[in-house]
């Protein structure tokens, strides 16, 4: 009975050494927020599909707002669409194009990302309502619906530190 004990004591221990491990190693250009709650996105895209944040709870989401204007967003997204191939799955990849009709979004994923699906923000409120200080914004939404971190301009997202952040994060 004492040996039991033992060894159930002993595996407890490990278990709470592993839940004690070192979170995630943030890549540069990519910031840790204090944990808050991500403001509402409801978004639909040029088929009429809609996306709800709060349907993606129990999930990572990675949240990306571009616009076909922006030089950053159109040297980033080749990359987000290679990360988006290479996680499969892991997280939720939601883009959301910024108050920018059909045709230019159509034209400019067939052009740089034609892998890649994205929302439209048509009135350019949502975008509003998450307050990024440029484009490209990306927020890494957790499984409870809180931000928790944010990129501001163009990150390589298809380089390994940021594809095993990624990966860190989906595994929590």
């Amino acid at each position: 009975m004492r040996r039991i004990a033992v060894v159930l004591t002993l595996l407890l221990l490990g278990g709470l050494e592993a839940l004690a491990a070192e979170p995630v190693a943030v890549p540069k250009g990519i910031l840790a927020l204090d944990p808050m709650p991500a403001p509402a996105l409801r978004v639909g895209d040029m088929d009429g599909a809609r996306f709800d944040l709060d349907q993606a709870r129990g999930r990572w989401v990675f949240v990306h707002f571009w616009a076909s204007w922006c030089g950053p967003c159109r040297k980033e997204m080749p990359s987000i669409e290679r990360m988006a191939a290479q996680l499969e799955g892991a997280l939720e990849v939601v883009l959301i194009n910024t108050a920018e009709d059909e045709d230019t979004l159509f034209a400019f994923l067939a052009e740089v990302a034609p892998e890649l699906h994205s929302y439209m923000d048509r009135d350019g409120l949502v975008t509003e309502d998450w307050k990024p200080r440029g484009l490209p914004a990306t927020y890494l939404v957790d499984p409870e619906g809180r931000v928790r971190y944010q990129a501001l301009g163009g990150r390589p997202w298809d380089e390994s530190v940021y594809l095993e952040f990624l990966r860190g994060l989906a595994a929590q």
